[in-house]
């Protein structure tokens, strides 16, 4: 068994070395292929990036410029050659230690397709708060449970927590598939998608700590609401 690990990058400079160290540390009982999409960055992500992939187990390609989150993603789901696959952030808002976890429902043939949830357990939907960005991360926690509530009713599913990073499943369920999103709305795209094939995600509790703007969070509330909004309601009628 192999687990492709896909970790696209765009100027991570200052988090990537600790996260491929944790990465690499973590011990799941089978081989692992480190994925990296780098988006040509700015800030000297791209030539540490070089350097790692001198390394064995870890596979570099490089993007001509920034095309989204999603692009980088979806050239990852293209290289990978291992059995499994699961999405790894170049920040450290989750904890690459929770992969056995996470890897255990479908290593033990309970499901395909796991999700770690953010939420699940924690009876608090407010996930992010910042000292210096509370509003932002409020519009943030509410667009959230916005969406969330919007996948569940379009999809007749329950899930706490769609939009989560930690997207673990089969490369198999991906077969006759085509992901059309550049964005951060993919993760959406990927959860719809594998739920109308039937493949319904078995949830996990996560920790999560959540980086602000000032920290290199890069998403847009209403740039990238407006497109998750879209790909919610895109992919349950059409493919």
């Amino acid at each position: 068994m192999k687990l492709s690990i896909i970790m696209p990058l765009y100027n991570e400079a200052k988090t990537i070395d600790e996260i491929m160290k944790r990465v690499a540390k973590v011990k799941i009982g089978m081989t692992k292929e480190i994925i990296i999409i780098e988006s040509n960055s700015t800030d000297g992500t791209k030539e540490k990036v070089k350097e790692y992939a001198k390394k064995q187990n870890v596979k570099a390609f490089y993007q001509s410029k920034p095309c989204g989150k999603g692009n980088a993603m979806k050239l990852g789901f293209k290289k990978a050659t291992g059995d499994i696959i699961l999405i790894q952030d170049g920040d450290l808002e989750y904890r690459p230690e929770e992969y056995p976890k996470l890897l255990a429902p479908i290593l033990n043939d309970k499901t395909k397709f796991v999700l770690g949830s953010r939420n699940l357990g924690k009876g608090d939907w407010k996930i992010r708060k910042y000292k210096k960005e509370g509003t932002y991360g409020s519009i943030l926690n509410f667009g959230g449970v916005f969406f969330t509530s919007l996948f569940n009713f379009f999809y007749r599913t329950k899930l706490t927590d769609p939009a989560t990073m930690f997207k673990i499943f089969k490369t198999e369920c991906m077969k006759d598939i085509n992901f059309k999103s550049n964005y951060f709305e993919l993760d959406w795209e990927i959860v719809a998608k594998l739920v109308k094939k039937g493949h319904i995600p078995v949830e996990v509790p996560v920790s999560y700590r959540s980086r602000s703007k000032e920290e290199g969070k890069k998403i847009k509330f209403f740039r990238d609401g407006t497109r998750v909004f879209g790909a919610i309601i895109r992919f349950r009628f059409l493919n």
